[in-house]
């Protein structure tokens, strides 16, 4: 862990700041690395920072028509949080059957592009950027359509869940 230098004004009694040029080099840890440490740590795990290139996407995931990039939360919280960004792959269209999760939180995030749900009681909603979805537990839902360009943040607890068909 790299220490970086800290100057640190003297204090009175009262906690402020004394005198004009009363400060000290205090070296206290740097808990966040830069970019290029971040990119050369060859552990590869996950950490408070990360830095995640264009290849970190994975094929292999829920919904064979969508890509998926793990974010790094299910290690750093014990599995206790999933998140994950999600992207369509283009030329895949949505063909899932209506379906639950067995989950106590889901939270959906638009950044590109557009999606086209259902949701039991709810009716069908098109969600486009910038829209957010919180999915309550065991809600049936379904997509309909999306974007060849469909890319969401997803958040979810726990990061390992089920999913059940529910027609």
């Amino acid at each position: 862990m790299r220490m970086a230098p800290r100057r640190l004004a003297k204090r009175g009694k009262a906690g402020h700041a004394v005198g004009n040029d009363t400060t000290q080099e205090d070296p206290v840890p740097d808990l966040f690395p830069t970019t290029e440490e971040a990119l050369q740590d060859p552990t590869g795990k996950p950490g408070i920072v990360n830095h995640l290139g264009p290849d970190s996407f994975e094929a292999d995931g829920l919904r064979p028509f969508f890509e998926y990039r793990p974010l790094g939360l299910k290690e750093l919280t014990g599995g206790q949080v999933g998140a994950h960004v999600i992207r369509a792959k283009p030329g895949k269209h949505a063909d899932a059957p209506r379906h639950t999760h067995t989950l106590t939180f889901q939270f959906v995030y638009v950044l590109k592009g557009w999606a086209i749900f259902e949701y039991e009681g709810y009716g069908e909603h098109k969600l486009v950027e910038g829209s957010t979805v919180y999915q309550p537990p065991g809600i049936r839902h379904k997509e309909i359509a999306h974007s060849d360009d469909f890319e969401v943040l997803e958040i979810t607890m726990p990061a390992d869940f089920e999913t059940r068909t529910a027609e």
